[in-house]
């Protein structure tokens, strides 16, 4: 296990040998093998260097290997990973590694493990899946990396790394697949060479796919609605590669994608739980009652980056540069739940246009200027600067129709949301003897955040005769599109007056819904020519005991709209990292290490004369490693066995909490008349885990992969409110909960995932099989870990009773995969979650909210390639 010395010379070298492995940018043949089937080379120090090499557990998996797994799109990257769980919420791809994450994506918060493209920080993970295609590898690197891959790599990072030009051949590949559930897809790339030196890649890809959500709605107004989860991406990618000399070499890559469907949100089964008193394994929650308008969301994204390597002769330069743009709309497909034994879905109110609107645009820049000394050196040593810089605008808007009385709905929106950061890092390996390394690294980071906007409810108040209360709104109804971002104004400072409420209130709607009653009710206070309103009676928002008064306008007519958010913050903090690496032999080698992360600060929503911190503060981890890479022989060829051990020192961690924002002071004692959810870093956890791989063949060419982790979490501190008995009546005021002795969300104590493959010649061709089992055991899907429930008059309730079971039981999901080669054709079947786990990844708690977001369902097909 000696240290790397993979110079492009030696590199080349080795890749010329009859067991090469796939050179940067290039994959095997489906069903290939070699007899030294562990050299995988991979850039998780930052530069290219053997798996076996690596001091820590980085898992690494090829585009075929991706595509013989069944793992087609980034959540399914899961079920080869153990300790990695990824959901998609609301377009949020959020990803967890080894209960290290973050649920918190919008403008307020960052993701707690990166995801980067070719090596470089994308800062919103919002359309990585139309990413997934014409792919040379993809790396997760576990634990933090602070040190060389920086901004909010705290729980590890997720490399997704493309094909790479080939200079001199001319080549490519094209594929169809098509799948049940009506899905089907196509993928491609062609290679171009131009002259010697030069080489373009272009590559495409196009899916339609199907989840596998059904709508059981009976109502007229809802059952032609489509379920969530369709999709229909398309995405578009053009490579160039360019090499003059053995010194020089450019690349610069182009993207471009689309995601459009039907949304990702999840189900709230709250009632459904209630209703049944069963548990969520034993209820169908892909049933889904839609109601409201029909789900839709539109992701366009596109990007560029480039990068130039210079090779000096005892230290090469490279100089990196990415922009980025993401625009994602969604309106959420609005359900009323899911359906449940005994319930009577044609009582459920189909005419309920209550939804979710998001909107998300960001601009992100990203450069870094490098220099490191060649790997021949006895010091290896990187030294480098990091800037970053993201302009976001976000909108988001929740509509509440068919109200009893009153109305009150939620704006969020932020035209001008700014992000900067920038770093200096240093990193090295010095060899002490031929055996003993020391690392160590120390990166530098500073963090500046600003945004501005408005945040609050939108609330009508309108008073019948004898000044009754009150009269009901509708909003959102057919056609009804809000304005988010193309608000002529923001500036709510100076809007006092009724007119100027009702004004702003009205030119938050693009475009009203057929029914919608919101502006024929209060436009007359808008433009003037009736300061009381408009008031008229109608079925739809008749509650029985409120009359117009016979003026034709309200008694009384008390408008709210949202406050203004503003807010800048500053941080700054230190990374680094020390080990050692120790061979005990050319194929045994132990290591040690410390090393930190950080995951970026943010905001929390102001509101006026309210004690809500305006920001929090960047959580830290500290984590100690200790483990064995070895590689043996075993059946006459190379086998792998892998070892680590860990601990996890996590502080200042963010929990979400509920906090006054509406103190009445007049009162004595003060009481409190409205609560919001808020993020302290008020929390501690440890962790501690071991991970282990074995990677061998057998004879008959079978081949065995075993990866497998245990991980024990605990939170040692941290104390918030109960957001699951909030009480309304009490101005929404909750009760404390400890958390301490809970389990981090999301985090199985055993994680275990197996692939056995083998592969024969048949004919004129060869055939290959392979199976990819995964088990997960039990995991919790929130913070309170289904505790029960203490309320504020003090009775009790256990977590089912009260419609919060939060545990997802222990599953094994099962992919299988068969393929047949001959000369440059090959046929795939493949079937993925064959065993139809129902599982799920994520969940939001809250006040009559435990909201599910699902895996897919199984899904099986038929894919044709061909290579030239």
């Amino acid at each position: 296990m000696k240290r790397d010395k993979f110079g492009y010379s030696a590199l080349l070298a080795l890749l010329s040998t009859a067991a090469a492995v796939p050179a940067y940018g290039q994959t095997a043949e489906p069903g290939a093998t070699g007899d030294d089937s562990s050299e995988i080379i991979v850039t998780a120090t930052r530069r290219e260097q053997s798996l076996q090499d690596v001091s820590g557990v980085v898992q690494a998996l090829s585009a075929d290997q991706l595509r013989q797994d069944g793992i087609n799109e980034i959540r399914q990257l899961q079920m080869a990973v153990p300790g990695l769980s990824i959901a998609n919420q609301e377009g949020n791809v959020e990803i967890f590694i080894r209960g290290v994450g973050s649920a918190n994506n919008t403008e307020l918060g960052d993701p707690g493990a990166a995801p980067h493209l070719n090596g470089t920080y994308i800062p919103r993970p919002r359309g990585l899946g139309v990413m997934f295609y014409d792919l040379d590898r993809v790396e997760v690197n576990k634990g933090p990396q602070g040190t060389l891959y920086g901004r909010n790599a705290l729980a590890g990072t997720l490399n997704i790394i493309t094909a790479k030009p080939r200079l001199g051949e001319f080549s490519g590949y094209a594929q169809a697949e098509i799948a049940n559930r009506s899905s089907y897809g196509a993928e491609g790339a062609l290679n171009i060479p131009l002259g010697e030196t030069l080489a373009v890649r272009a590559a495409g890809y196009y899916i339609n796919r199907d989840y596998g959500f059904k709508n059981v709605s009976t109502g007229d107004l809802a059952k032609d609605l489509k379920p969530a989860g369709l999709e229909e991406n398309y995405a578009g990618r053009l490579s160039l590669l360019w090499e003059p000399s053995d010194q020089l070499s450019v690349s610069i890559v182009g993207d471009y994608g689309k995601e459009t469907g039907t949304g990702y949100p999840g189900a709230n089964i709250f009632s459904a739980v209630q209703a049944s008193g069963l548990r969520p394994d034993k209820l169908n929650l892909k049933h889904v009652v839609y109601r409201g308008l029909q789900g839709e969301m539109e992701n366009e994204l596109w990007g560029i980056q480039g990068r130039i390597n210079y090779d000096f002769g005892s230290f090469g330069a490279e100089l990196s540069g990415s922009y980025r743009s993401v625009d994602f709309y969604q309106v959420n497909a609005s359900s009323d739940g899911i359906d449940y034994p005994g319930r009577d879905l044609d009582a459920v109110q189909y005419d309920n246009f209550s939804s979710n609107f998001w909107q998300t645009k960001s601009k992100s820049q990203v450069y870094e200027a490098r220099l490191f000394a060649n790997d021949d050196q006895r010091l290896r040593w990187n030294l480098g600067g990091f800037y970053f810089k993201e302009d976001q605008q976000v909108g988001y808007l929740a509509v509440a129709d068919r109200g009893y009385c009153c109305y009150s709905g939620t704006e969020f929106t932020m035209p001008d949301v700014e992000g900067e950061s920038y770093a200096f890092y240093a990193d090295a390996t010095y060899d002490v003897t031929d055996r003993l390394r020391l690392l160590g690294g120390i990166r530098y980071t500073e963090e500046k955040k600003s945004r501005y906007g408005i945040g609050g409810n939108w609330a009508l108040t309108l008073g019948g005769e004898n000044f009754d209360c009150c009269f009901a709104t509708r909003l959102g109804t057919e056609g009804f599109r809000p304005a988010l971002l193309d608000r002529p104004n923001f500036d709510v400072s100076g809007i006092t007056t009724p007119q100027g409420r009702a004004q702003f209130l009205i030119e938050g709607i693009a475009t009203p819904g057929m029914r919608d009653t919101l502006i024929a009710q209060i436009g007359s206070i808008a433009d003037g020519t009736n300061p009381s309103g408009t008031c008229f009676e109608r079925p739809d928002i008749d509650n029985g005991f409120v009359r117009c008064p016979a003026s034709g306008g309200f008694t009384y007519a008390n408008l709210t709209i949202p406050g203004q958010q503003q807010g800048s913050s500053k941080f700054d903090y230190i990374d680094w990292r020390a080990g050692f690496e120790y061979d005990l032999s050319d194929d045994n080698m132990i290591y040690g290490k410390v090393s930190t992360g950080h995951k970026s600060g943010g905001f929390n929503d102001s509101f006026a004369a309210s004690p809500i911190p305006e920001t929090f503060s960047p959580e830290e981890l500290v984590v100690y490693e200790i483990g064995a890479r070895n590689s043996f022989d075993a059946f006459g060829r190379r086998a792998i066995f892998n070892l680590t051990g860990f601990y996890y020192d996590y502080t200042d961690q963010v929990f979400q909490d509920l906090t006054c924002i509406n103190l009445d002071e007049a009162q004595n004692p003060p009481v409190c008349n409205g609560y919001s959810m808020v993020n302290r870093n008020i929390g501690a956890s440890r962790i501690y885990g071991a991970e282990a791989e074995l990677r061998f063949q057998l004879p008959g060419q079978f081949a065995l992969d075993l990866n497998a982790a245990y991980l024990d979490t605990k939170i040692t501190r941290g104390t918030v409110a109960d957001a699951r008995a909030q009480d309304h009546s009490a101005g929404g005021e909750s009760p404390l909960i400890s958390l301490v002795g809970n389990r981090l969300p999301l985090a199985s104590k055993m994680n275990v995932s197996a692939r056995l493959s083998q592969w024969f010649e048949v004919g004129r061709g060869r055939f290959d099989w392979q199976a990819l089992l995964n088990y997960r055991s039990s995991y919790f899907l929130s913070q309170f870990n289904e505790d029960d429930i203490v309320f504020l008059d003090g009775t009790r309730q256990s977590a089912l009773e009260a419609g919060f079971p939060d545990r997802q039981k222990g599953y094994a999901t099962l992919n299988l995969g068969m393929g047949y080669t001959i000369d440059n054709f090959r046929i795939e079947a493949w079937a993925n979650n064959f065993l139809n786990e129902e599982v799920s990844q994520k969940a939001l708690v809250g006040s009559s909210l435990n909201i599910r977001f699902l895996n897919d369902a199984r899904s099986y097909g038929l894919r044709l390639r061909v290579n030239f």
